[in-house]
């Protein structure tokens, strides 16, 4: 197989004619909340209709509401198909075309199943379990639905309701027992169900076990399901996931099962041939010590298990999600390379792949049926909007933040490739002010991502928009550890953290003061997860910046073990900590935080178990015991993500009174 002639097709996107030329403004923290957000497309049956989710923000009510809307394929006015006062969310539309079934509480209780009647009427709750359910889909044949629902505890199978909302001891005997989200966790596991419509009768049970079953797919005859499942000895000790295969119609809860893929790695994603002889999924096949560094393959194997096939092994890149044609003949998946998501294909034989969309866009997320392939597109000056694909050309059908970003001026972003120290090729992304002028200097912002095995890609960020509209020049990079540039490239960080990765972020500052764009005198940095961490290693390491924040970031690592939820990571990487301390004392921001001069906002969610505030609050209270200039924000009640639209207005004032103070100068007394 040759990668290095891949087919790749032109694409041109068809843009909605422009609004009117009237003058537009800098974008402004409201807009974050103006913005909707698309997504989920799914095709009806007969290929007519897209329907998706589109989410709204209330930042006056300090909530934001998802509602499923439809859309013809050509494009046109999308019609509201669910009401307000409630979320919905999964849209599905059934086999044989008559209804849109989608998810919700419809605003109060429980998750359940509700459906619409295409030629009218109001919305059926169409399932009624008592815990609620955590996914759905209709059988082939559109009489059943396969559900995902979690073991019932005993208060939820009581009468008295009083009884459901009374607080309980947790009760801890798993190896992994906490998660960010999902807080403490028990043996009340998530397994598979088969409901059938007509019946009335209460869903039966197909897997059972002490493991958590996901991600199940109906075969093309309604007869199998194959989901995912870790199954081994100790599954919160490994992170094994394995394909299984179980009758629609098992009556033994999961006791026969047919054990399709046995890779010791992750295997996930299962999608069946239009025949049903064939599943393609996604595979990692590297040691444990790889980690999450390890990139992934695209991999085929019988329906009755045996020897998997790998359709691109010299393909060094993430992929995602493949889905076979109606044909069955071509596989297509979600591929991640060097800033951008792409939208590919590959024979079912193997061969060179075909880049669908491809460039300065990042796909998101598609579905096919037939001949339609929707999907959902964002570019570096629009969020996530529908296309349909057809003959090399992405066509844009829905106009969700298009009258909005008409009114918007945008920073123009620059790709850029600089050497790191070590002569290493290092890709990133530049926001310029508008108006940028070459013969100045500006204030400019290192604002490192999350991950660490993540990337930047052409796709649009709010965040430094903002800060470019308010003067700023923005710098993302895509250091050492990123995804997206191949396994080896990732890999560099393992258990060394804050040494490469520092080098190439700090390389991108130097590129940009060479160039005469940044003010050397006047830099700041910043990043939540994985930014704030590698914010914390650059302020250990160098005095050069005059504002730091650090959102959700972690310091001390021994601190975290059985704090975070990331044990068995942090044991393949650096080892027990009461065996090899050495190894995590080394990597601690904590233990160099006395050379911290630069002023630093710490933040980070109350109840982040993912990475714990734990971590800020220590960092904190080091420098303020050293009298330096810092300052902690907790939001109390939030994970690591901050959900709270009104928390994430607070967050993104701070963000910019901080910088305005430490990088620009500007005394915020003098402002009022």
């Amino acid at each position: 197989m040759k990668f290095g002639s891949l087919c790749v097709f032109a694409l041109a996107l068809v843009a909605i004619p422009a609004l009117s030329q009237e003058t537009k403004r800098p974008i402004e923290i409201g807009d974050f909340f103006r913005i909707k957000s698309v997504g989920g497309p799914r095709i009806s049956p007969d290929e007519k209709w897209i329907a998706y989710t589109l989410r709204e923000n209330d930042l006056k009510e300090d909530k934001a509401e998802t509602r499923i809307r439809m859309i013809p394929r050509a494009g046109g006015e999308a019609i509201p198909m669910t009401a307000k006062g409630y979320s919905a969310a999964n849209p599905r539309f059934s086999p044989d075309g008559k209804y849109l079934s989608f998810s919700s509480n419809h605003g109060k209780g429980k998750t359940q199943v509700w459906g619409l009647n295409r030629l009218g009427g109001e919305a059926v709750q169409l399932t009624k379990v008592v815990q609620g359910i955590s996914g759905y889909s209709w059988s082939p044949d559109a009489k059943r639905l396969l559900l995902t629902i979690r073991d019932p505890k005993p208060h939820e199978l009581t009468k008295d309701k009083k009884d459901d909302k009374l607080p309980r001891p947790h009760v801890i005997n798993r190896l992994q027992f906490k998660r960010d989200n999902a807080g403490y966790l028990d043996r009340y596991r998530r397994h598979l169900y088969v409901y059938t419509l007509e019946s009335g009768a209460e869903p039966t049970q197909i897997t059972s076990g002490d493991f958590d079953d996901s991600q199940a797919v109906w075969s093309p005859d309604g007869k199998s399901i194959a989901f995912v499942s870790n199954r081994s000895k100790n599954p919160d000790g490994n992170p094994n996931t394995d394909i299984w295969i179980v009758s629609a119609d098992n009556t033994d809860k999961g006791a026969t099962l047919l054990h399709v893929t046995t890779n010791p790695r992750e295997d996930s994603s299962p999608a069946w041939s239009p025949d049903g002889k064939w599943l393609v999924y996604t595979s990692i096949t590297e040691p444990l010590k790889t980690l999450w560094y390890a990139t992934n393959q695209l991999t085929l194997i019988s329906a009755t298990g045996g020897k998997p096939k790998f359709l691109a092994p010299q393909l060094d890149r993430n992929v995602g999600r493949p889905k076979f044609s109606s044909d069955g003949k071509t596989i297509y998946f979600g591929l991640e390379d060097s800033g951008e998501r792409q939208l590919a294909s590959i024979p079912v034989q193997g061969g060179a792949l075909t880049k669908h969309v491809a460039g300065k866009r990042v796909v998101r997320g598609f579905a096919i049926k037939g001949k339609t392939i929707a999907t959902l597109i964002r570019t570096p000056t629009r969020p996530n909007e529908i296309y349909t694909l057809a003959h090399g050309t992405a066509t844009q059908i829905t106009e969700a933040n298009t009258e909005l970003f008409g009114r918007i001026q945008l920073s123009t972003v620059e790709n850029i490739h600089f050497k790191s120290k070590d002569g290493t090729v290092i890709e990133g992304f530049v926001y310029k002010p508008a108006g940028f002028n070459k013969a100045m200097k500006y204030p400019t912002l290192l604002r490192n991502h999350g991950g660490p095995v993540s990337q930047y890609d052409f796709g649009f960020r709010f965040d430094p928009q903002l800060f470019a509209a308010h003067g700023y020049v923005v710098l993302e990079v895509n250091p050492r550890g990123s995804s997206g540039y191949g396994q080896a490239f990732s890999q560099v960080l393992f258990a060394d953290w804050g040494h490469k990765d520092v080098e190439d972020v700090l390389a991108g500052v130097d590129y940009l003061i060479d160039r005469g764009v940044a003010d050397a005198d006047k830099l700041g940095v910043g990043g939540w997860s994985y930014g704030g961490i590698l914010t914390n290693y650059v302020i250990t390491q160098t005095t050069r910046f005059k504002g730091a924040i650090s959102g959700a970031s972690e310091a001390l690592y021994r601190a975290n073990y059985g704090h975070d939820h990331y044990q068995m990571w942090w044991e393949v990487e650096l080892g027990l900590p009461w065996e090899n301390p050495q190894a995590w004392e080394r990597i601690s921001p904590f233990n160099k935080v006395a050379k911290i001069t630069t002023p630093t906002l710490w933040m980070g969610g109350a109840v982040d178990w993912n990475v714990p505030i734990l971590n800020s609050e220590q960092m904190y209270q080091a420098m303020k015991r050293l009298g330096r200039d810092t300052q902690l924000v907790v939001y109390p009640g939030e994970h690591h993500g901050i959900r709270r639209l009104s928390f994430q207005k607070d967050r993104l004032e701070r963000y910019l009174a901080w910088y305005d103070k430490h990088v620009k100068g500007i005394d915020p007394k003098s402002e009022q």
